[in-house]
């Protein structure tokens, strides 16, 4: 298995990437290679005289590098030489069987919907996050930002490709699906989360248990929770405030130290004919390293070609 990885993305690129890549080679599988794209004057000096095993490594170079804050559609269109274009294009070519980059995550999204392209049948690819619940186990929480506005169709299949990965990625057997709302009752919320809720409701493809508020996300009670990508990243950024918060008083305990993002390294696109992780932009040596194993994970349940077969089991 062949892992590109976008050297010159990050907020603390591209020595913290290069880093964490070589983390991974200690935990990944001896067969899998890693293909750092990134500056050719860079990558030469950083992995000259390192004792990398025959086969781990291979470097592609890149001369451009779409930068954090630059507009996604126009810098996918212009710098086709950058590193997550090539990345992209490698993908689709099948020449690597996952890219991942903590870089400009809305280039990614844009590019991967232009590259690699959607799997047909899904309305809108999302992205989510995961959940540390207090009993030990993990939620997944979509959307988180990818889709802002949204309907409810929209929202009914996030519960069906989360459904699949709960499944195929994180081996539970029967995933159970929420919708997060104001109030579990039926009826609860706005026209988008009572129109939702009906589709869901009905639906055969996943188990769905009805409405979660807010206050009942870690409690163990849905290992799917499906909402709106405006309302997620919000939700998400959050938590993240309240981490950080904890962090910096020394309140953290085993439990609270399960939300340190590093411990999931990223999230995947889900919908796509292809595996794209996105990362963290402040990602750490450690993120990266688990965002590749993420990447491995995913690419190797082929986690693409489950969602086709789902979603043409139910539309035959």
């Amino acid at each position: 298995m062949r892992i590109g990885l976008d050297v010159m993305g990050g907020d603390f690129a591209p020595e913290v990437t290069i880093k964490g890549a070589l983390l991974s080679l200690d935990e990944l599988p001896h067969d899998v290679q890693l293909v750092l794209i990134g500056d050719e004057a860079f990558l030469t000096t950083k992995l000259s005289g390192l004792n990398i095993p025959p086969g781990r490594i291979e470097t592609v170079y890149s001369s451009e590098v779409i930068e954090s804050g630059e507009k996604p559609l126009k810098a996918i269109s212009t710098k086709q030489n950058s590193s997550i274009v090539i990345g992209l294009r490698m993908l689709r070519k099948g020449e690597i069987d996952a890219f991942s980059s903590a870089g400009n995550s809305g280039a990614m999204l844009v590019g991967s919907m232009y590259s690699v392209g959607p799997i047909k049948g899904v309305i809108r690819p999302t992205t989510f996050a995961h959940i540390p619940q207090e009993n030990g186990n993990t939620s997944i929480l979509l959307d988180i930002g990818t889709n802002t506005d949204t309907k409810a169709d929209v929202l009914s299949q996030f519960a069906h490709l989360g459904f699949i990965y709960a499944q195929e990625v994180m081996g539970i057997e029967k995933p159970r699906v929420s919708l997060l709302n104001i109030g579990v009752e039926k009826g609860k919320g706005n026209l988008l989360t009572q129109s939702a809720y009906e589709m869901m409701h009905e639906s055969k493809e996943y188990f769905f248990v009805g409405n979660i508020e807010s206050r009942d996300l870690f409690n163990n009670k849905a290992d799917v929770i499906v909402c709106d990508g405006f309302t997620g990243n919000i939700l998400l950024k959050q938590i993240e405030a309240f981490y950080r918060i904890m962090q910096k008083r020394n309140l953290l305990d085993d439990y609270f130290e399960r939300f340190n993002y590093e411990n999931f390294g990223g999230s995947p696109i889900l919908g796509l004919n292809g595996t794209v992780v996105l990362g963290h932009g402040i990602s750490s040596a450690i993120a990266i390293k688990n965002m590749l194993k993420l990447s491995y994970n995913i690419a190797t349940t082929r986690l693409s070609d489950k969602v086709k077969e789902a979603l043409y089991k139910y539309s035959n």
